[in-house]
């Protein structure tokens, strides 16, 4: 019988905020069942394993991100669209870096195909609309995108920008504006 008050929804968030707090590589079974002070065995009527676990957060923070994306570029287009597709990629990852890296984990392909990394994939191909961009330069800019953006996002978390000027945010800002006049400058076929 799941013990009273523990739900598959409140181990999943539980779990995400554990995942701020120490790291998603460190979210377990185990850490769970520590943070709510019970038995192992007492979780598993609600998650299979560490695995099941790490996979509803990854879900989690998806659907989180996505919401905040589609928020974000409502009404917008071109570079404005671009930037604020950014910003919520990296205020997200500031404000909850364990659910960042969770959003990071490679899912099954049915798992993924269900998620909402699809909605990323078509906002990111919404955004790209603006610029003007066929096939194959399309997805050539989507992975373009997701590269540089995940690329700056992780290695400003792990401090690589902080020991010299300019400003992380300045660098971003240039980052974003040299994206926009790559985009403007594909040829159209």
């Amino acid at each position: 019988m799941p013990r009273a008050g523990l739900t598959t929804e409140r181990l999943v968030r539980a779990g995400a905020e554990l995942a701020d707090e120490v790291g998603f590589d460190q979210v377990t079974v185990s850490a769970l069942a520590r943070r709510f002070d019970v038995k192992v065995a007492s979780l598993y009527s609600h998650l299979r394993n560490s695995q099941d676990l790490r996979t509803r957060i990854a879900l989690l923070a998806l659907e989180e991100l996505a919401d905040r994306a589609a928020d974000a570029l409502a009404g917008r287009a071109g570079k404005d669209a671009l930037a604020a597709y950014a910003d919520v990629l990296r205020d997200y990852a500031r404000d909850h870096p364990g659910r960042y890296a969770a959003a990071r984990l490679r899912l099954d392909p049915e798992t993924a195909a269900a998620s909402a990394g699809v909605r990323h994939a078509q906002m990111t191909r919404a955004l790209l609309r603006g610029y003007d961009l066929a096939e194959p330069d399309q997805t050539h800019a989507v992975r373009l995108l997701g590269s540089v953006f995940h690329g700056y996002i992780s290695l400003e978390l792990a401090g690589g920008f902080s020991h010299s000027a300019p400003d992380a945010s300045e660098t971003w800002t240039w980052v974003l504006d040299r994206l926009d006049t790559l985009l403007r400058g594909v040829p159209t076929p």
